[in-house]
C-alpha cells in the first residue's frame, strides 16, 4: 500500500469512529448590529462518501424562526483530502453566499456575549446555571425532552431569571409541539447574549439516529427575547 493510499485509509478510520463518523463542528458566525439577525454555520464529511458538507443558517432572533431565504446546505462533489476536516465546505458555503450576510447585516465580528460554554456530556433532561454580570442577572436553565420514538422528539427549555433586585420572571424557549424524527437527545451546549437587545441564543447539540446504526451530532439554536 502506497503513502496516499495509507493517508486515506487511515481517513476512513477516523471517520468511522465517534458517533459513526457523522459529527458535525458548530461555528458562530455572528449577528446584526442590532441583534435581530444571528448566523451560525456547521459542517462535517460523511462518513460513507468521506464528501465534506456544510450548513450555513439565519435565524430571525424575535420569532426564533428562520429569515427567508435563510438555509442553504451544500455537499462537495468530491472526498474530501488526507487530513482535513471538511471546513472548506463552509469556507466555500459562505463566500458563495456572501450576499446573504449583506442582507441581514450580518457582523462576523459581532458574536455576542458568552453567557455559558459546556464541555461535559451531561444528562439529556439537564440543569445549567450562568450569570450575566453586564445586567446583574442569574439564569437557571433546563432542558426538558418530550420523550422519543416513532412519532419523533420534542424538547422546550424552561429559564428562569433572577434579577438583582431579588424579582423572578420565567419564559419558555423552544416549541415543545415539534416533534424530530430520529433524534435520540438534546443539549445545551452553548448560551450567546445578543447584542443591543440582550435575547439569548440557546446553542443545542442534538444527537440523531443514523441509518448505519450508529448516531450522529448535529446543530440548532432557539432563540428567546428577553
Amino acid at each position: 500500500m502506497n503513502r496516499k493510499s495509507m493517508l486515506f485509509a487511515a481517513l476512513v478510520l477516523l471517520a468511522s469512529s465517534a458517533w459513526g463518523g457523522d459529527t458535525a463542528v458548530f461555528v458562530d458566525l455572528g449577528f446584526s448590529a442590532d441583534g435581530r439577525t444571528y448566523m451560525f454555520g456547521q459542517y462535517g464529511v460523511q462518513p460513507e462518501t468521506l464528501r465534506p458538507w456544510a450548513d450555513l443558517y439565519v435565524v430571525d432572533v424575535s420569532s426564533n424562526s428562520f429569515a427567508a431565504g435563510g438555509q442553504i446546505s451544500y455537499v462537495h462533489d468530491g472526498p474530501v483530502t488526507a487530513g482535513h476536516d471538511g471546513s472548506g465546505a463552509l469556507y466555500r458555503i459562505i463566500a458563495r453566499n456572501a450576499a446573504l450576510a449583506d442582507r441581514y447585516h450580518i457582523g462576523y465580528l459581532l458574536q455576542g456575549q458568552i453567557l455559558y460554554v459546556s464541555m461535559e456530556n451531561g444528562a439529556a433532561d439537564e440543569t445549567i446555571e450562568f450569570r450575566d454580570f453586564e445586567k446583574a442577572a442569574s439564569f437557571k436553565a433546563s432542558l426538558v425532552s418530550g420523550g422519543s420514538g416513532s412519532g419523533g422528539s420534542s424538547f422546550s427549555i424552561k429559564l428562569e431569571r433572577k434579577n438583582s433586585d431579588g424579582s423572578v420572571r420565567t419564559y419558555t424557549a423552544g416549541n415543545p409541539g415539534i416533534r424530530r424524527p430520529g433524534i435520540l437527545s438534546y443539549r445545551i451546549r452553548r448560551v450567546v447574549s445578543a447584542p443591543q437587545n440582550g435575547a439569548l441564543v440557546f446553542v443545542i447539540e442534538v444527537k440523531k439516529q443514523h441509518p448505519n446504526g450508529g448516531a450522529g451530532l448535529r446543530y440548532m439554536v432557539e432563540t428567546l427575547k428577553l
